[in-house]
């Protein structure tokens, strides 16, 4: 193989969009149609089912085939996909931790020594622990994905937290895993604006509905929009001033729960939220900075319920110490 790694950069086109014309793939590439047309015909030669129209505006798309082809991946691709294996263990994906599991061995043992000892060293050899929430089924995945894929419209069912039931019209732009749940990020057609959705609580009314455009939602951001709109769900909220800045926080945090707003190099403003003011209080000491709760009023009585269980706790901890041996 002449160019192996054209032939890498030609195929991750093809699978990164529906379907492309011998043009638009080798203005990509930098050469000419007919190179592309014999790059096209060395991926068959590997199994790859790729297929083109014919006549002046002929367009190649990578189809599904009986059986897997020979994967080109070079070595920083290897690994990522081993990494990639490894996190699917807990990813919230019904049936997929024990497949991933399998597909992890299998992959690491077809890996060169130095790319072995590479995945070993990023310790991805244990199994982690399981999620916890509600699984979503690989099947919902895959199709929704396929969806924002191919710019499909998408109708389903959902149930939204308070217990609601709706059918909801949407253009899919992104899923988002976040705080071990998998969120569907899309334009709502009927209210006319972006929403996230959580997927297990959707019933997807299939097949899929026409093309449309492509459009960007609020800050360009999908999983910044997702963590806005996780947190206005929360049943307590509390607007915080911190008396650190925003970048000495910032990764201390869990943005499920809120956002940071800076404001200067010695303070900033958490925007926070949770399921009751017992444990935003108890998230806002594990952050390890000082603090002013600005809002809610009487937010003081929860965080002296707390400052009494801690000292309580440390009183009694003293003497159980006092009293045992060394």
């Amino acid at each position: 193989m002449k160019n192996p790694s054209r032939l890498l950069r030609l195929l991750t086109l093809l699978q990164a969009r529906r379907d492309w014309s011998g043009p638009e793939l080798a203005e990509r590439l930098g050469v000419t149609t007919r190179t592309v047309r014999r790059d096209v015909d060395k991926l068959r030669d590997l199994d790859y089912p790729v297929h083109a129209g014919t006549g002046p505006g002929a367009r190649y798309r990578l189809g599904p085939g009986a059986a897997l082809p020979p994967l080109l991946l070079d070595d920083d691709e290897a690994v990522a996909v081993a990494v990639a294996l490894h996190t699917a263990a807990s990813s919230g994906v019904a049936g997929v931790g024990e497949t991933a599991l399998g597909a992890l061995i299998k992959v690491e043992q077809v890996l060169p020594a130095r790319l072995r000892h590479r995945v070993g060293a990023l310790q991805i050899a244990t199994v982690p622990t399981s999620p916890s929430g509600s699984l979503v089924d690989v099947d919902l995945l895959t199709a929704v994905a396929a969806a924002c894929r191919d710019r499909e419209r998408l109708r389903f069912g959902y149930r939204s937290y308070t217990g609601g039931e709706s059918v909801r019209r949407t253009e899919p732009h992104r899923l988002v895993s976040w705080g071990r749940r998998w969120y569907l990020v899309a334009w709502d057609l009927d209210r006319a604006d972006w929403r996230s959705f959580r997927l297990d609580r959707m019933t997807p009314h299939l097949p899929t509905g026409p093309r449309f455009a492509h459009r960007e939602p609020p800050g360009g951001d999908a999983a910044a929009f997702v963590a806005r709109s996780v947190a206005d769900v929360w049943t307590t909220h509390a607007r915080v001033r911190l008396h650190a800045s925003a970048d000495a926080v910032r990764d201390r945090m869990w943005p499920v729960h809120g956002r940071l707003e800076p404001v200067d190099e010695r303070s900033c403003v958490l925007h926070f939220g949770a399921e009751n003011p017992e444990m935003l209080a108890y998230l806002l000491v594990m952050l390890g900075v000082d603090f002013t709760v600005e809002s809610p009023a009487g937010f003081a009585e929860h965080l002296r319920a707390v400052a009494g269980r801690f000292a309580t706790a440390a009183a009694a901890t003293e003497r159980h110490q006092e009293k045992s041996p060394a």
